[in-house]
């Protein structure tokens, strides 16, 4: 590919991507670039450019790209015409090919036909049983997809602990920064269905993730067949050998299906050249941060932003529902600021909070808004703005989650934001990572000021699972259709101030400060076919749901 972003590694370590032909409808090099890592174990990072997890990217190529991964499985398995993917492949290349460097962007024309060629082919898949887990924090909206390409329930892995959910399993990820994934179905049946389980992955460089997963859920629960599912199969011959001696030794089928096959050939001893200084700042002037979008009744009570806890297909068409209003709210809110209308938009999801915001960014896109895609992650990436490197610009900026994930990195980072100029960025959080840290001077808000002449976050609710609303007249006064009370446990929450003080003062009528413990109840009101939430704000100025 002309323009290719992987140049400049691959001069420099003297990195070869070697493809596997036949194997594979695309090239290694269509779907990644290369960089460096701040990570001894492996030197080269191979950038995807249709995960939009570091390179700003169509919405529509993110969701195709899924989607044809999901095909490729569906083939696999026999659930669609072998060969019926070929024409969305060819598509996907041609739409590959005109990748500007830096931006992710493609011809509107190549993406809408690609958009046509993947569903028309996702109508052909014949459903079945199965489950789908997708691996956080980098593929969980790629699980999404195959999922929805497959009309298979899925649960992505996760970093959180939520309080008074149990790990249904657990595993390791040995090259991560942060290693332990935690599984966390709201139905713990999910992991023992019947039928394939298909495990995907961003990237496959040597299968010890997928490995390490086959035995935890075949321990859980054991099946006949997993199907390991990647953008990218990397892996050496070694590793294929030994995929095959844990399918004999487990009694069990593995395969493994990819967009691209090849290996990534790194020179032995080979290390990655110290880190540049960091890159200036833009040269603009911080933009306006714009009070943040309460969803409200947007995104009603019960719809799933995630599938952290299980995402059946049914959740589907709420959560599109979710995404399209709240996109329109955000447009109002945009348009209200002054945001030029056929200016870039950047719709910036965080960390493992991939799925809704990318539904955020197709539905902004459908309204005539120039949108674009991408997330935030933990790991840290050389950044070099020189041709030929896919790691351009960096934003780096304090943690606002370690509360919520129990990690205590201290840093985290978005990358190549500086490839537009951007009218504006849409940061879409959940509200356990809707911290004071957010606009705290470090903050995500105050890095991303500089890069867009306004700033926008917008705060998911989040229920527990399971989680359901209480109502008269066993709870309350008032009647079943006009409130709804949501109740949180947050008795492990420091509380901003002495508790014995506060009481005093209350049971005086004397002023409390503001606490914590305000948001300890939730009240929903509900008013026709719409529901809206009384709540405290959080420090972004949003409204925030208890």
């Amino acid at each position: 590919m002309s323009g290719w972003n992987g140049t400049w590694v691959a001069g420099r370590l003297g990195v070869e991507l070697e493809d596997a032909p036949g194997r594979a409808p695309l090239a290694l090099a269509d779907l990644v670039g290369l960089a460096l890592r701040v990570n001894p174990k492996r030197p080269h990072l191979l950038v995807s450019t249709v995960l939009a997890k570091h390179v700003p990217t169509d919405p529509r190529l993110v969701r195709a790209a899924g989607h044809l991964l999901g095909l490729r499985v569906a083939e696999h398995l026999g659930r669609l015409a072998e060969g019926a993917t070929a024409d969305a492949a060819a598509r996907l290349r041609t739409a590959l090919g005109g990748v500007v460097e830096r931006t992710g962007a493609a011809d509107l024309d190549d993406l809408d036909d690609l958009t046509a060629a993947t569903q028309g082919a996702l109508a052909a898949v014949d459903g079945g049983d199965g489950l789908v887990l997708g691996y956080a924090e980098t593929a969980t909206a790629l699980g999404h997809l195959v999922a929805r390409a497959l009309r298979l329930p899925s649960v992505h892995s996760t970093r959180r602990a939520v309080p008074g959910v149990a790990s249904v399993l657990g595993f390791e990820e040995s090259h991560s920064h942060a290693t332990t994934h935690l599984v966390l179905a709201e139905d713990p049946a999910l992991l023992a269905a019947p039928g394939p389980a298909v495990l995907v992955d961003d990237e496959l460089s040597t299968g010890r993730t997928a490995l390490a997963t086959i035995r935890a859920l075949h321990a859980h629960a054991p099946r006949a067949e997993y199907v390991v599912a990647a953008l990218v199969d990397a892996r050496r011959e070694a590793d294929r050998r030994h995929i095959a001696q844990v399918a004999a030794e487990l009694g069990t089928r593995i395969s493994v299906v990819a967009l691209a096959e090849g290996e990534v050939r790194v020179p032995e001893g080979v290390v990655a050249p110290d880190p540049e200084p960091p890159v200036a700042g833009h040269d603009r002037a911080a933009g306006a941060l714009v009070p943040g979008t309460d969803p409200g009744d947007a995104w009603p009570v019960g719809v799933r932003e995630s599938g952290r806890h299980g995402f059946a297909p049914a959740h589907e068409a709420p959560m599109d529902a979710a995404a399209a209003a709240v996109a329109a709210r955000v447009a109002e809110r945009l348009e209200v600021a002054g945001v030029d209308a056929a200016g870039d938009v950047l719709v910036l999801g965080t960390e493992e909070l991939m799925y809704a915001p990318l539904a955020v960014a197709e539905a902004l896109r459908r309204g005539g808004r120039a949108t674009y895609f991408s997330t935030t992650t933990r790991s840290p990436v050389q950044v070099r703005d020189v041709d030929g490197y896919a790691v351009r610009s960096g934003v780096r900026f304090l943690a606002h989650d370690r509360d919520a994930d129990g990690y205590g990195a201290a840093d985290r980072f978005a990358y190549n934001v500086a490839a537009r100029d951007w009218a504006a960025i849409v940061v879409v959080l959940d509200r356990p990572t809707a911290t004071a840290a957010l606009a705290a001077p470090g903050g995500m808000l105050a890095a991303l000021a500089p890069y867009a002449p306004h700033v926008l976050p917008v705060v998911l609710p989040v229920d527990p699972p399971g989680a359901q609303p209480l109502r008269g007249p066993g709870f309350g006064s008032y009647a079943p259709d006009e409130v709804a009370w949501l109740l949180q446990d947050l008795s492990h929450v420091r509380l901003e101030g002495d508790r014995e003080e506060r009481e005093r003062r209350i049971q005086s009528g004397r002023r409390t400060t503001r606490s914590r413990c305000r948001r300890s109840t939730g009240r929903t009101r509900r008013t026709g076919s719409s529901t809206t939430s009384r709540s405290s704000r959080s420090p972004t100025g949003s409204r925030r749901p208890s």
